[in-house]
């Protein structure tokens, strides 16, 4: 009887044990890739290759801040002030280097090629440009999770899932900064 009843109250320790030293189900992991069209540009200055407004510059200062929990291991940008400000203060947070990379067509799918490297459960930003930014979404895979980007709107972050098991890419958009 003391032998029984012994039994049957170290069954729930044995069970509860067994329970938490299982391992956990095994997420999914992806690869989060964020997609930014620069910010607001001072065009009076040099209209080549114009640096950011104040508003700019804020706008980039808040992007660091909506991304700085994000794994964040590379920082791409093409090779124009306006992109490298836009991804400079976020950079500088994680201590990464930004790596420059071509808006065009074969540019895109090698920036493709090297952001498919990524560590799966990890981030990239991209910083490019209103004509540019859903081109990179497609070229990840995913759809256009807005029609377009009008040459006035700044504010929106566009978020790539890409799953480790290849499955496809999905894409959505929130804005960050305020305004539009």
């Amino acid at each position: 009887m003391f032998s029984a009843l012994r039994t049957l109250c170290l069954l729930p320790l044995l069970f509860g044990t067994v329970a938490s030293t299982a391992p956990e189900a095994a997420k999914p992991k992806i690869t989060t890739v964020y997609v930014v069209r620069h910010a607001e540009k001072a065009t009076e200055q040099n209209p080549q290759d114009p640096p950011l407004t104040e508003a700019g510059q804020a706008r980039a200062r808040a992007l660091a801040e909506v991304l700085r929990k994000a794994p964040i291991v590379a920082v791409y940008s093409t090779n124009t002030r306006r992109t490298k400000d836009t991804a400079t203060p976020l950079a500088e947070a994680k201590k990464r280097t930004i790596e420059p990379y071509e808006a065009n067509g074969p540019g895109l799918a090698a920036l493709a090629a090297r952001i498919r490297q990524t560590p799966q459960g990890k981030a990239v930003l991209v910083v490019g440009h209103s004509n540019t930014i859903l081109e990179t979404v497609e070229a990840l895979g995913a759809p256009r999770p807005v029609p377009a980007i009008a040459d006035d709107e700044f504010s929106y972050l566009l978020e790539v899932k890409m799953p480790a098991s290849g499955g496809p890419a999905t894409a959505t958009a929130k804005r960050y900064g305020g305004g539009k």
